[in-house]
């Protein structure tokens, strides 16, 4: 394999997966996606990351990145000469993005994933109710973050941005499936006018599922889980 060569271990549904694309995408860089299936997992992931065995995988040359986040740490250090940074310049500023980003993948994320794996219309009420407050928090961070800018990242878009971005097709998916209204302009205007804009964008287009094909992934995954918690 070529020494600058880029290869994508992904999966279409996945968030994480997919804002490593975005990424890739807004850096103008070429790259090979590979298709993965987590269900019946390659020995080319296995091989790449054998530690946690799931994805995304970013293979540069001969060099193995696994875990999002830190992928696009990698890109913007490695390609720092290539577009606009992904990461804040300031070390204060650096540091907030990626508090804010853990936040999105350890509260926002699963809140409402947790949603779609509740069985209990109590236990639902309860991940809706989390999924608002973490947007909410998310609506002040956009504010202080973007410092009147349309993105998180000023200008143009960054860490935040692709890491809040990657799930707003989950989101809207959650919301169908909930019939509750989750990005609401009442609620978080800015980052709903945010997220509209977001969604204009190139690295967007190419890179999000529609909220259809997620929403039939959503339903599939919860007849599985129906078949697999009755059977005997």
């Amino acid at each position: 394999m070529a020494e600058d060569e880029l290869k994508l271990l992904g999966m279409w549904a996945s968030p994480f997966a997919i804002r490593v694309r975005m990424m890739l995408e807004e850096k103008g860089l070429s790259y090979e996606y590979i298709e993965q299936d987590l269900l019946n997992k390659s020995e080319l992931l296995l091989k790449h990351n054998p530690i946690h065995k799931k994805v995304p995988v970013l293979i540069h040359g001969n060099r193995d990145i696994c875990e999002s986040l830190v992928i696009l740490q990698y890109i913007d250090e490695k390609w720092s000469k290539t577009g606009p940074p992904i990461l804040p310049i300031d070390p204060y500023d650096r540091a907030i993005a990626r508090f804010w980003a853990m936040y999105i993948d350890d509260k926002l994320l699963p809140s409402f994933i947790g949603f779609m794996k509740a069985t209990t219309e109590e236990a639902k009420a309860e991940k809706i109710a989390d999924t608002r407050t973490a947007l909410e928090l998310l609506e002040g961070a956009f504010k202080k973050c973007s410092a009147g800018k349309d993105f998180f990242g000023g200008d143009s878009i960054g860490y935040l941005d692709v890491t809040l971005g990657s799930q707003l097709g989950w989101i809207e998916t959650a919301e169908r499936i909930s019939g509750a209204k989750l990005l609401d302009e009442a609620k978080v205007p800015l980052l709903v006018d945010w997220a509209k804009r977001f969604l204009t964008l190139n690295c967007a287009k190419k890179t999000l599922p529609t909220v259809e094909q997620l929403e039939k992934y959503a339903r599939e995954l919860q007849v599985t889980r129906w078949k697999v918690a009755t059977a005997n």
